[in-house]
């Protein structure tokens, strides 16, 4: 299976077992990821860094034995280091390593799509891309991709092996990838798969107090998030708001359609540990949002309008996509 034969709306899994406060056990979790495919998800998206290599276990004990069933994304290069805290490092041995620790962890032989997580700017990046070209050659992964990166990265990084997809944060409140990413892979035939298409919560209407968020929880760190960013953000909703009325569906799903109705060549990856935000995010798929609803809510929640920054000034120095003036 290719990433552009899967359906618009893929798992991002994450959240399962990483970043936002409590996860999932174990048992809920694979019952979700089971429903899931029972729903018609065919695109599973985890990361070695997620859950410390607990995401991809995850979802290997759950659904292994239906890997015929879905596309299966990882990545690796930013990694735990040997105290468990975040690192990067792209070496090809290293590349080759968190590859081989994921199939295991996985139960698979074949990874459909491997992202570098992050652009180590220690290594050459044609060292890293052509560590995953070797990877591709002995059919461990079917193709590359990159995240988080600059349109610049990716020319560079296609120049040694064809990159099938970049993954991004995209939303209606963020929108970097429209800088110059969202173009350059139209015009190299890559995909856009946008994680956190729901603004990490903000955008299903559901999250108002910011205040309760578990202290573990990774938004307690990103300036959008703050008590005082977050306040005047949530403003900016009423629009959202009355357009989902209009379709008689949440917030969320309207957040979504928006976001599959950007550019042909997106796939979104919305996270969640619910089973009826599981079946309303799928559906997201079938509403169609009017030219005028769309450019209505284009204009009132995009990068100029949202207070604060979507990272914490260390989690963005390991960033590469364009930045806003």
């Amino acid at each position: 299976m290719k990433l552009n034969q899967t359906r618009p709306i893929g798992l991002g899994c994450m959240n399962l077992s990483h970043a936002y406060g409590k996860p999932s056990s174990p048992e809920q979790a694979s019952k979700l990821l089971n429903l899931a495919l029972d729903l018609g998800y065919n695109h599973f998206d985890t990361a070695a860094f997620y859950g410390l290599g607990t995401n991809e276990q995850l979802i290997g004990d759950a659904v292994a034995h239906r890997r015929n069933e879905y596309f299966l994304a990882s990545k690796c290069v930013l990694v735990p280091d040997e105290n468990g805290k975040r690192s990067l490092d792209g070496r090809p041995e290293r590349i080759r390593q968190t590859c081989e620790q994921a199939l295991r962890r996985l139960k698979t032989d074949f990874i459909d799509l491997y992202y570098l997580h992050r652009y180590d700017k220690k290594v050459p990046l044609e060292d890293s891309v052509g560590a995953m070209a070797e990877l591709v050659a002995a059919g461990k992964i079917g193709a590359i991709g990159l995240s988080e990166v600059s349109a610049d990265t990716l020319r560079r990084a296609n120049a040694v092996h064809p990159i099938s997809a970049v993954q991004t944060e995209y939303s209606l409140w963020t929108r970097n990838a429209d800088i110059a990413v969202m173009d350059t892979c139209a015009e190299l035939g890559a995909s856009v798969v946008a994680f956190s298409p729901l603004g990490r919560g903000y955008l299903t209407g559901t999250l108002t107090d910011v205040t309760r968020l578990a202290d573990s929880d990774i938004r307690r760190k990103m300036p959008r998030f703050s008590e005082d960013n977050y306040a005047k953000n949530l403003l900016l909703l009423e629009p959202l708001k009355q357009v989902a009325n209009n379709h008689n569906v949440s917030m969320a799903e309207v957040a979504l359609a928006w976001v599959l109705q950007r550019a042909e060549h997106i796939v979104a990856i919305p996270g969640t540990s619910s089973e009826t935000h599981l079946k309303t995010n799928f559906e997201a798929q079938s509403i169609r949002l009017s030219k005028a609803e769309w450019q209505l809510l284009n204009d009132a929640i995009n990068d100029q309008k949202v207070h604060g920054a979507r990272y914490s000034e260390a989690a963005q120095a390991d960033v590469d996509t364009e930045q806003f003036a």
